[in-house]
Formats: structure tokens, sequence, C-alpha cells
């Protein structure tokens, strides 16, 4: 069987993600996940696709459609608490026309569409690494227009402000004896938690010995993605606690542990300046320029795009995502492609047939015995 080149890419990317997270925690070489490495690894895909046209996505949306998991095994597993049989997850998305994509349909378009698949972790990254652009851009870019409205006021008033526009986390909380959070950007690949205030001795005497890891995961029947805590470097085996101990362990909840760390609404491939005031930061910048989060998702996915109007459709990876249509609860893929079997067909129509026939005989019976006992009663 041929694997198509796009998911040989697909799954190499995720190995290397894996090896450089491996390398970074034994060394003080730099993360793949960090904000530095992100930039490194998007110039070298950036390279590796120099020939490939996608100025076309400018014009469509991401519709994130949901997520699900196989079991690979993991090469990497060294050590003997190393697991063998890794969970390799994957998101499927549709870049849908933005003037036809709706934030209502689940599919977000019906025509005129490209189906992917790319693997979670590289989505997440890029999808957070952009909003946490875009919020910093437009905070930047409306904080001259803050400060005079409030002509030097307080942390209130400029909060205040900023909340008129749209944003909030423009201003961070000044108070000493809050707890500080993990940055959600530092876990969407699986990185381990170090717990500054840490408790063992109410949950046995091996769990000092055991380290926790946070990462993104399928949760909701593949229908969102979550944070998790886990006790191996690849977060495929689940902590027992889960997030009641992540809360004993560091004093807050863990975020997105509830809520989806992506948006399920369209999102457009293209820079805009909807508003004037805020979007100052794109003055005298291409607005035709596609996000970044765009173009990282789509290089580096498996594609299908028989039903896009485009001159030279990628089709490598319709057959395999032809195949994830649906997601059963445990979140392991499930082929529809289902053979029906004449023999079976057969079976089950004789089957029926004879139980039809015995039960019109059996209440034949019972009506004729019924009338005989009938009869004889009357002549008694």
């Amino acid at each position: 069987m041929k694997i198509p080149f796009s998911l040989l890419a697909l799954a190499f990317s995720n190995v290397n993600a894996k090896r450089h997270n491996k390398i970074s925690r034994r060394s003080n070489g730099i993360k793949a996940d960090s904000k530095l490495g992100s930039s490194l690894l998007s110039h070298a895909r950036q390279l590796d696709n120099r020939n490939v046209d996608y100025s076309f996505i400018g014009g469509y949306s991401i519709k994130f459609q949901g997520c699900h998991h196989i079991n690979q095994w993991n090469e990497y597993a060294d050590d003997e608490d190393d697991v063998r049989i890794m969970t390799k997850r994957l998101v499927r998305f549709r870049l849908c026309p933005s003037e036809d994509c709706n934030d209502e349909k689940t599919g977000g378009c019906s025509s005129k569409y490209g189906d992917y698949v790319v693997d979670m972790n590289m989505f997440v990254d890029a999808y957070l690494q952009s909003e946490a652009y875009n919020l910093e851009a437009k905070c930047e870019a409306t904080q001259e227009i803050c400060e005079n409205t409030c002509d030097g006021g307080d942390d209130d008033c400029v909060t205040s402000c900023y909340s008129s526009y749209g944003l909030s986390g423009c201003v961070e909380a000044n108070d000493d004896g809050a707890v500080e959070m993990i940055d959600p950007t530092e876990y969407t690949y699986c990185n381990q938690m170090d717990f500054a205030a840490r408790d063992d001795d109410n949950y046995g005497d091996d769990a000092a010995d055991v380290e926790f890891y946070v990462g993104p995961y399928c949760a909701d029947q593949g229908g969102e993605i979550n944070l998790g805590l886990f006790t191996d470097d690849t977060c495929t085996t689940f902590s027992s606690g889960g997030k009641s101990l992540f809360y004993q362990y560091a004093g807050y909840e863990l975020p997105y542990s509830s809520t989806n760390m992506v948006s399920e609404q369209c999102m457009s491939c293209m820079q805009s300046n909807a508003d004037d005031d805020v979007n100052q930061w794109v003055d005298g910048m291409d607005v035709e320029m596609i996000k970044e989060f765009c173009s990282t998702s789509y290089l580096d996915a498996g594609k299908c795009e028989t039903k896009m109007s485009v001159n030279y459709p990628n089709e490598a990876a319709c057959t395999y995502i032809e195949g994830i249509k649906i997601i059963r609860d445990d979140g392991v893929i499930r082929t529809t492609s289902v053979k029906k079997s004449r023999g079976a067909a057969v079976s089950i129509g004789l089957f029926t047939t004879c139980a039809v026939l015995l039960s019109a005989y059996i209440y034949y019976l019972r009506t004729k015995l019924s009338r005989a006992k009938i009869s004889l009663s009357a002549q008694g």
C-alpha cells in the first residue's frame, strides 16, 4: 500500500517535534515548542514549500471540524517507564470560501471547499501563537488611545478603555498575592509540569516519584481540544487525579480543561483592518498577507481538494480523510467503508422468514386448540 507523501511529511514533522521535545529536556537546546523554535520551524517549512503556491488560501477561512487519535509505536522509548504505544492526535479542518463560511454549520460550507488533516499539536500551537500575536499587536495599537483617554489614570480606567474595544488581557493585574498561572502556549506540545508546592503525603508513598506532564488531547468525543494532566512524556497516560489533582498541586484550575483551545468559528486566513482605531498596526503593511496560522496549517496538512476550485487540486490524503468521517466514543479511527456480506444478508433473510412462518404456525395451533376446548365444553 502506498502512503501519500503529505501524510509521511505529517508523521515526520510530528516525530521531529517529539525528538526536539525529548532533547530539550536533557540539554540546553532550543525547544521546538518555544517561540524561537516555532519561528525557526516556520521558516524551515517556508523553505521546504517555497515552490508551492498557496496564495489562494487568502480568500478562505479555516473551520475546525474535530480531532481524533491513533496509536503508534514510540520509537523513542528508551527507558523502562516510557510508553511503548503512544497516542498520536490529529485535527481535521476545512478551508471554506470566506464569503460562504457559516459559523453555525459544523462543516462550515457545503461546496468549493478543501478538507485537511494535520498534527494536533502543531495546529494548536500555531493557533494560540497567532491569537497571542494578534492580541499583543492590538493592545499596542490601542495603548496610546487609552492612555490619552484616561489621561494617565489608573489601571481600572485603562482596562475599561481596552474592554470598550473588545480587548481583554492587555493590562496585567497588579496583585502580589495572586497565583501565577501557566501559559497555555508553552503546553501546546506535551511538556513537563513542575508544581511549585507539592504535597505527596495525601497521594501515597510513590507519588513523589511520579512526573507530571500537560498537553492537549481530544475531548468531547473529538468535538473539542482540552488540556489534560498526564504521567508520561508523550501525553498518552492520563493522570488518575486529573483536574482535581492539578488543582490540589497548583492551587488553580488547569486552563482549557473544560473549554476548547481553538475557535469553532470560521477563521479568515487574510489579515484585515476591520477597525481602523484598533488595527493601526496594519497601516503600511500588506493587508492581503495570509495569516501564519493558515499557512502553517495548510502547508503541513494532508490534503483533499477534490471539491476545491483550484487549478491543481491536491488529493493525496482523500482516502485517509474519507476513512475518519465517523469517530467513536473512544476517539479511535473507524472506517466508513464497510463491505456488505451477501452470505450474511441471505442468512438473515432466511432466518427472518422462518421466524415469521413459525410464529404464524404457533398462532394457528393455539387458535385451533382453543376452539377444540370450547366445543368439548359445549358437549359436556
